[in-house]
C-alpha cells in the first residue's frame, strides 16, 4: 500500500470511528434501560458526552437570553455510565432573572417535536434538560434541584445541564456543568472539595442549602465529519467578527458586577473579622471560616484580573498585526 494510500485509508477510518457515536441501536438502549442500574447506584453515571452541534445550540439559545434564563431540553441516548447528548433544542418558556416556567405550550410543544424527529429517522428520545445561569455560574439551584429530582423519579435516564453564557464569553471557553440529583433521604459519601467556582453573595446561600444533593459528571465533547466541516465553513463566515470583538468591551456590565460583588463580599468580611476582633478569645473554627472566605475573595479577585489582562493582551496583539499589515 502506497504512503497516500495509507494515508486516505487512515482518514476514512478515523472519520468512521468518529461517526460511530451517530449510530443508534435501539435494542441496546432498551436493554440497558431495562436493567436500569442507577436505580441501584445514585452515582451510576459518570460521564456526559456532548455533540458540538448540540453545545453550539444551547450556548447561542442561553447566549439570546440576556440576563433572563431560558430553558431547553436535549436528546439522546444512553452507554455503560454514560449520558450522550445528540442534540439539543430551545423550549417556548418564561424566563425571569432566577428562574424559568415551563407551561402547558411548552410541554406540548416538547412532544410535538419528539414525534417529528421520530419520523424522520431520530429514535433518540429525550434524555435530559438545560438552562441558563447567566453571571452566577453553573450549578443547581434549590427550583432546579426539585425539578431534576422530579425528572430523575418518572423520566429515567435524565440529566440537567446548566449554561452560563456571560461568564463563557468573559473567560473565552464554555462554561457549562452537568448534573445528577441523589435519591430523596440518600446521604453521599464523604469526598473531597470539588473545583473552586465564582458565586455571587446574593446566590451563596442557594448554593450552599443544597449543593450536597446533587453531584457533577464529567463532560467531554465530539463532533462527526459533517460537525466539523459545518464549523469550518463558519469560522471562514465570522472570523472577522471573532478578531474584532472585544472581551473587556463586551463584557464591562459583567466585570462593574463582578467588581461590585467582591466590594460586598469584602465588607462582609470585614465586619466579621472585627466582630471577632471584639470577641476576644474567638473560637479557632470561627477563624479558620473567616480566612476560607478571604481565600476566596482572593480567588475571585484573581480570576477577575486574569481575565482583563488576557483581553487587554489581546486588544494589543490585534492592535499590533493590523498596524503590521497597514505598514506593509
Amino acid at each position: 500500500m502506497s504512503a497516500d494510500a495509507r494515508k486516505r485509508f487512515e482518514l476514512e477510518n478515523k472519520i468512521e470511528n468518529a461517526d460511530a457515536v451517530y449510530k443508534y441501536d435501539a435494542a441496546a438502549h432498551q436493554a440497558l434501560c431495562s436493567q436500569k442500574p442507577w436505580a441501584k447506584d445514585p452515582n451510576y453515571f459518570k460521564y456526559v458526552k456532548i455533540s458540538a452541534i448540540a453545545l453550539l445550540k444551547m450556548v447561542m439559545h442561553a447566549r439570546s437570553g440576556g440576563v433572563l434564563e431560558v430553558m431547553g431540553l436535549m436528546t439522546g441516548k444512553i452507554e455503560e455510565r454514560t449520558l450522550i447528548v445528540m442534540d439539543s433544542f430551545a423550549l417556548p418558556v418564561e424566563g425571569t432573572e432566577t428562574r424559568v416556567n415551563a407551561q402547558v405550550e411548552a410541554y406540548e410543544y416538547m412532544v410535538s417535536y419528539l414525534e417529528t424527529i421520530k419520523k424522520v429517522g431520530r429514535g433518540e428520545n429525550a434524555i435530559g434538560w438545560y438552562h441558563s445561569h447567566p453571571g452566577y455560574g453553573c450549578w443547581l439551584s434549590g427550583i432546579d434541584v426539585s425539578t431534576q429530582m422530579l425528572n430523575q423519579q418518572y423520566q429515567e435516564p435524565w440529566l440537567a445541564c446548566v449554561v452560563d453564557p456571560t461568564r463563557t464569553m468573559s473567560s473565552g471557553k464554555v462554561e457549562i456543568g452537568a448534573f445528577r440529583t441523589y435519591p430523596q433521604g440518600y446521604k453521599p459519601p464523604d469526598e473531597g472539595p470539588s473545583e473552586y467556582q465564582t458565586i455571587p453573595l446574593s446566590k451563596i446561600e442557594d448554593f450552599g442549602v443544597h449543593c450536597k444533593q446533587y453531584y457533577p459528571l464529567e463532560i467531554s465533547y465530539f463532533k462527526s465529519s459533517m460537525d466539523a466541516h459545518l464549523l469550518d465553513l463558519l469560522w471562514n463566515k465570522y472570523w472577522v467578527n471573532t478578531l474584532s470583538s472585544s472581551p473587556i468591551l463586551n463584557n464591562r456590565d459583567f466585570l462593574a458586577g463582578q467588581i461590585s460583588d467582591l466590594s460586598d463580599k469584602l465588607e462582609q468580611a470585614e465586619g466579621q473579622l472585627a466582630h471577632s476582633g471584639r470577641m476576644g478569645g474567638f473560637m479557632m473554627t470561627e477563624k479558620k471560616k473567616e480566612e476560607s472566605q478571604l481565600s476566596k475573595i482572593t480567588k475571585d479577585s484573581t480570576k477577575v484580573a486574569i481575565e482583563q489582562v488576557h483581553g487587554i493582551m489581546s486588544q494589543v496583539m490585534k492592535d499590533i498585526l493590523f498596524n503590521f499589515k497597514k505598514a506593509q
